[in-house]
């Protein structure tokens, strides 16, 4: 891709006119507001900001149906514990390009760890919503009782130090829209330690958050719950992050276009075809695990009655359904059955989380936890204000698009790879 002296002109913009100033021109909104999107958006938005009003003033039984026996609700069941299967994908792709040196990947990889790095954020967010006392959110890590016995302990310090890992495998992206040469020389050095970090922690979170469920025992009906736990979490993150990549990346196509460089848009039939072959493989894995699980932790007459059909209902036609049909698009080269494949996936990684952490946790309880219109107004707004920054970042930095050629002159000096 040429770059003419005068796009190099505004490459460098924001260091001439003053990075404030410039920062106020990028928060100024492009193209058109009342789009469906937004037009649906803002409203949900406004209407759970008043929601929290409420649950800070009031407190979470003003606005939840949360109880003793059921001290977490859809903000941390959807919002946290599936949410971040899903922003898998990030520690995914990065092991995939910068370990195994998978570099057709690497047109999707800025922007799925961006997606990661907000998915963090907002569910972090999420997760201090429903804690009894969100002031004491940072006694885990400064705090005169750092709550070692606290099973949300580890994913504290998970969130926290994955959240600067993955923002700072973004950061160059920054110092690029920022046209900041020697910072981004800087952050380009931190990044593979920080690619490092990332996936380590991404692992050990990811199976982290199945071994919290180790400790309810008896309380999840016995079909979802063995101590395969943590490897079934981890197994699933792995398809359940590179599906969320072939969802977005197809929404991203239509969406995104006019900011997407031409390599990305060569390049994403390939991408997504290899990431269904990694997701049918991996949801084989995960089918024989779960088949395992069964055999030696339950009989036949385990499957009777709604909970066993609602089981096989996630297995058979939200796991394997989807692996089969991932591999007959391999087969056909189908894009379509990809996409289709991968949402189905999406949702069947979906109703596993809410089924362990919601639906399937105190199963036989008489008042089972249901949440309130509001809890579900809030959920989704956090996901609405996530696709929102997004869309700002996208739109703007050079996240679908090539680095600026001051970058790749710069990197084609030190010798490094884009």
């Amino acid at each position: 891709m040429s770059t003419t002296t005068s796009d190099l002109g505004l490459e460098l913009a924001p260091r001439r006119q003053g990075f404030f100033r410039f920062l106020l021109s990028q928060l100024k909104p492009r193209g058109r507001l009342l789009t469906p999107f937004n037009m649906i958006s803002i409203p949900v938005m406004l209407l759970a900001a008043g929601i929290l009003v409420i649950r800070f003033a009031d407190g979470l039984g003003a606005v939840t149906n949360l109880s003793d026996a059921f001290p977490w609700g859809i903000w941390k069941a959807f919002n946290v514990i599936a949410g971040v299967a899903f922003a898998g994908g990030a520690y995914v792709l990065c092991f995939m390009v910068y370990v195994l040196g998978l570099k057709k990947y690497e047109p999707a990889v800025r922007v799925t760890v961006l997606s990661g790095f907000l998915a963090y954020c907002f569910y972090a967010g999420a997760l201090i919503l429903e804690l009894g006392k969100p002031w004491e959110i940072m006694n885990p890590l400064i705090g005169d009782g750092f709550g070692l016995s606290s099973v949300l302990f580890l994913v504290a310090w998970h969130f926290v130090l994955y959240i600067t890992a993955a923002f700072v495998e973004f950061s160059p992206a920054i110092a690029e829209w920022a046209g900041a040469p020697r910072l981004r020389r800087v952050l380009k050095g931190m990044t593979l330690g920080a690619v490092v970090l990332g996936i380590a922690l991404s692992m050990l979170h990811q199976s982290g958050l199945g071994a919290l469920f180790l400790m309810a025992g008896p309380k999840i009906h016995p079909l979802w719950f063995s101590e395969f736990i943590p490897i079934l979490f981890f197994v699933s993150s792995i398809f359940a992050g590179l599906s969320m990549v072939i969802v977005e990346g197809s929404i991203s196509r239509k969406v995104f276009n006019g900011a997407m460089d031409e390599e990305h848009r060569k390049s994403h039939r390939a991408i997504l075809l290899g990431l269904s072959r990694i997701c049918a493989g991996t949801m084989i894995a995960y089918l024989m695990m779960q088949v395992i699980a069964f055999v030696h932790g339950h009989d036949g007459a385990s499957l009777t009655g709604a909970m066993g059909a609602w089981w096989l209902v996630e297995i058979l036609g939200f796991t394997a359904l989807p692996c089969v049909l991932f591999i007959v698009a391999l087969r056909r080269q189908h894009l379509g059955l990809v996409r289709i494949a991968g949402v189905m996936t999406v949702v069947g990684v979906l109703l596993n989380r809410l089924n362990v952490s919601l639906i399937a946790y105190r199963w036989d309880h008489p008042n089972h936890y249901v949440p309130t219109w509001m809890e579900v107004v809030v959920a989704v707004a956090i996901i609405f204000a996530q696709i929102w920054v997004l869309r700002w970042a996208i739109t703007r930095m050079p996240v679908l698009r090539r680095s600026p050629a001051w970058a790749e002159t710069d990197d084609a000096r030190r010798g490094l790879k884009h």
